[in-house]
């Protein structure tokens, strides 16, 4: 394999499962991050949202209605919320037992729904288990990289994530910068709340150029900016310079989200988007089909 790589440390990219192998089974279930290791991704990421009852699980928005059959169970109809003009549950309206009961579908319209109504929802400590397991198998760590997901949200409800994610990784004894979690967020100022309590490596997720002073203050805590793709290049596909300027200060830049069935525009292909990443030195790509990813990544290294 080629050894020139423009990554910050010069090794390869990471490859993270985002949601699991989401482009082929219904996102943050056991079966897609299962697919994920099965694969080869080098990372699995979570995001965690919280029950009433303080349990930490595996999903993308605090409302269920997108990603489970919630809608369709009769007990919990009066639990329904009118958010925005649309219908829909809060999870931290809901017990974990209660959660349990749930089965995952597919919210992308695109995707298909074979597996739909066919896996329960994971809790945070069950993926943790799940990547321990795989660690074992492969003889190496599985990095599990987790998004808090809305912590200020959850707090006016009277929960505090950082806390109990915090909780989580002390009582299995994967807190410190060496534990194989990272952790991230939008929400900066929760994300250095976890970060001190536990000292895990952080990355702050940004869905907007950062400017020179944020990137300087954000150097002297977190281990890398996990930015919006289209922030790495102009309309055109050219170099913005944004993976130069987080080099310079240290910082990794993990970036979201590569997607085989999404347009790769300014890019012909998904495989020239991806090798743009390559090129720029992109330290780890969030991928919802990692297997085309990691292909890409071996073609691209033995030029």
């Amino acid at each position: 394999m080629n050894a020139t790589w423009n990554t910050l440390h010069g090794a390869p990219p990471r490859i993270i499962a985002h949601r699991g192998a989401s482009g082929y089974r219904p996102e943050h279930t056991r079966e897609a991050y299962e697919l994920a290791l099965a694969q080869g991704a080098d990372v699995v990421e979570p995001d965690l949202v919280m029950s009433r009852d303080g349990e930490l699980f595996v999903r993308h928005e605090a409302g269920l209605a997108h990603s489970t059959d919630v809608a369709t169970r009769p007990e919990f109809a009066g639990r329904a919320r009118d958010i925005g003009g649309a219908r829909d549950w809060w999870i931290c309206d809901f017990d974990a037992a209660e959660i349990a009961t749930l089965r995952a579908i597919q919210p992308i319209p695109s995707r298909g729904t074979q597996y739909d109504g066919c896996s329960a929802i994971l809790r945070f400590g069950e993926l943790l288990d799940l990547a321990q397991q795989g660690a074992l198998r492969r003889g190496a760590p599985v990095i599990v990289d987790v998004e808090m997901k809305d912590p200020e949200f959850f707090a006016a409800h009277g929960l505090d994530m950082a806390a109990a994610v915090a909780a989580e990784l002390a009582e299995r004894g994967l807190t410190g910068p060496a534990a194989p979690v990272w952790l991230e967020s939008f929400d900066h100022a929760a994300l250095a709340n976890t970060y001190r309590r536990c000292g895990n490596r952080s990355f702050a997720l940004v869905e907007h150029m950062p400017d020179a002073a944020t990137m300087r203050e954000l150097a002297t805590w977190v281990s890398g900016v996990a930015p919006y793709k289209s922030l790495l290049w102009d309309n055109a596909g050219k170099d913005s310079g944004l993976v130069a300027a987080a080099h310079a200060l240290g910082l990794e830049v993990h970036s979201w989200t590569f997607r085989e069935d999404r347009s790769p525009a300014p890019f012909d292909s998904t495989r020239a988007e991806l090798d743009a990443a390559f090129a720029l030195g992109v330290d780890a790509l969030f991928c919802d089909f990692p297997d085309v990813a990691i292909s890409a990544r071996a073609a691209y290294g033995k030029r």
